[in-house]
C-alpha cells in the first residue's frame, strides 16, 4: 500500500493551481470538470502519480469559502535550504505565516506557509 493522493477543498482554483504550481513548484498532474456533478478535480504533485503521492484540489462550483475545522493540520514538504525556499515563496506573492526556526521541543527546523485557501504547508529542513 501506499497514499496516493490527499483531497482539499478550494474556493478558487485559478489561485490553487497558481500557488501551489507557481509559488510551491509543484506540476498539474491532470484536470476534469464533471459538469453532472458540478465540480473540477485538479491534481498537483512533484512527480507522476504513479510513484509520487498527489494533491487533489476539489472545486465545488459555486462554492467560494470552506469552513477549515480546527481537526486539519498540514500538508508537509521536504526543502533543502528552507530560508531560501521562504525568500522565493514571499518573491512569489506567498504568505510565509511561520518563519524558519527549530519546532516546539525539538531541533528539527521547520517553516509554515499558508495557501489562498488558508490551509497551513509545513517546510522541513532536509539534509544539511
Amino acid at each position: 500500500m501506499r497514499i496516493l493522493h490527499t483531497m482539499l477543498r478550494v474556493g478558487d482554483l485559478d489561485k490553487s493551481l497558481d500557488f501551489y504550481t507557481r509559488v510551491l513548484g509543484m506540476q498539474l498532474l491532470r484536470r476534469k470538470d464533471y459538469p453532472d456533478g458540478k465540480f473540477t478535480l485538479a491534481f498537483v504533485g512533484y512527480g507522476p502519480e504513479d510513484t509520487h503521492p498527489a494533491l487533489e484540489l476539489t472545486y465545488n462550483w459555486g462554492t467560494s469559502k470552506y469552513e477549515l475545522g480546527n481537526a486539519y493540520g498540514h500538508v508537509a514538504l521536504g526543502v533543502t535550504d528552507i530560508h531560501g525556499t521562504c525568500d522565493a515563496i514571499r518573491k512569489a506573492g506567498g504568505k510565509v505565516v511561520r518563519e524558519p526556526g527549530p519546532m516546539k521541543h525539538g531541533t528539527t527546523v521547520i517553516a509554515f506557509v499558508e495557501d489562498p485557501d488558508g490551509y497551513r504547508v509545513e517546510l522541513i529542513q532536509q539534509g544539511s
